[in-house]
Order: structure tokens, then C-alpha cells, then sequence
């Protein structure tokens, strides 16, 4: 039987649906389908995440999943602002209709050409995050999520919600025995992989 759904987690579901929705208004508003931008839609989404950031969230796994929403809604709107502000300079923005276009990698030559000459592995995109309690070390699960979802969205693969990645961060942490894990975030061949090294383990797992 699943377990009770909490009221916040209630709110955080309605939070992380208003977002959704406050994107594809953007979207459409950036694509000429929607006459003018939803001020109004962001002001509500704003509001309630203040209203939330002022509280103080007991559930760990709750609070996990309101920072990731807030985290989310942040990057939304740098990128809204940005896209702005080259429309009004008369340059393409971020956004060509989607919220997550891939941005371009300055590279002398892509992976999948390095791969099909034999070359060397992809490298990692940032230095590995060692990780040994998850909930004390809130701080490098987030950034860890940030630049995993990053190099999803530069890839144009679809993001991964906030509460699943870190259930996947707390399970393999949890299998190391108090050990802790190393995690890395590597591109190749235009996909993103996670992989997982517990300490003491030498080969890299998914």
C-alpha cells in the first residue's frame, strides 16, 4: 500500500504543476502563440515559492524536492530574462519554442567523431563529488543534480525530477556501508551517463 500523502507533499505537487504550466506559457508566448507574457502566472508560482522557502520543512525527502523545484523555477527564469533581453536586442534567444534547447558546445571536435577514431573515453564534465551522507551534504547533492540536468538539457535529453536523483544518490550511498560513493557526470556520443564508484571499488557503476 503506498504511504499517506503528506499536505505539503500535496502542495509540492500542485507547486511543481503550476511551474510546468507557467513554462509551456512561456513557450508559447516565445513561439507567437501567446499574445503577451504570463505575469500573472509567475507572480503566483513566485509567491508560493517564497511562502515555502520561509518555512521550515521537517521531511527531509519534502525539503530535497522543494529545492529542486526551487532550483528549477530559478534557472526558468534566468533563462526567461535572458531571452528577453536578446529579443528586445534583436538576437535568437535560448528558447526557440522550448524551454530546454540544447546550447551549443564549443568543441574542435565532437565525441561522436572522437569515439569512431578510437579516441579516449568522454572525460567528466566537472570534477567527481564525493558523497558520504546525503542529508548533511545537501550543498553537493543539489550542484550535482544542477550539472547532471545541465548536460541533459545540452544534450536534449529530458530532465530528471529532483526526488527521483536523489533517491538514486541516497540508495548507492546506502549500498557503500558508510563508505561513501564518487559520483561523475560524463558526456559521449551526445548522451549523459551517471556513474557511481563506491570507495575502494576501482571500476565505475551506472
Amino acid at each position: 500500500m503506498a504511504p499517506p500523502t503528506s499536505e505539503f507533499d500535496r502542495r509540492l505537487r500542485e507547486l511543481e504543476g503550476e511551474i510546468k504550466r507557467l513554462e509551456l506559457e512561456y513557450n508559447q508566448f516565445f513561439a507567437g502563440r501567446l499574445p503577451k507574457l504570463p505575469w500573472d502566472s509567475r507572480a503566483r508560482v513566485e509567491a508560493l515559492v517564497k511562502q515555502y522557502d520561509r518555512m521550515h520543512i521537517q521531511n527531509t525527502a519534502e525539503r530535497f524536492r522543494f529545492q529542486g523545484l526551487q532550483s528549477r523555477f530559478n534557472a526558468f527564469c534566468e533563462l526567461w530574462e535572458r531571452n528577453l533581453k536578446n529579443r528586445e536586442l534583436g538576437r535568437p534567444g535560448p528558447m526557440r519554442g522550448r524551454a530546454h534547447e540544447p546550447a551549443p558546445r564549443p568543441s574542435p571536435e565532437p565525441a561522436a567523431e572522437r569515439a569512431a577514431a578510437g579516441g579516449s573515453p568522454a572525460p567528466a564534465l566537472a570534477g567527481p563529488v564525493a558523497v558520504r551522507d546525503p542529508e548533511a551534504e545537501a550543498d553537493k547533492v543539489r550542484a550535482l543534480y544542477q550539472q547532471f540536468n545541465e548536460a541533459r538539457r545540452r544534450t536534449g535529453e529530458a530532465e530528471v525530477p529532483f526526488d527521483r536523483f536523489t533517491e538514486v544518490v541516497r540508495t548507492k550511498v546506502a549500498a557503500s556501508s558508510g563508505a561513501g560513493v564518487t559520483f561523475r557526470v560524463r558526456e559521449q556520443n551526445g548522451r549523459v551517463s551517471f556513474t557511481a564508484k563506491a570507495a575502494g571499488d576501482d571500476s565505475d557503476e551506472g
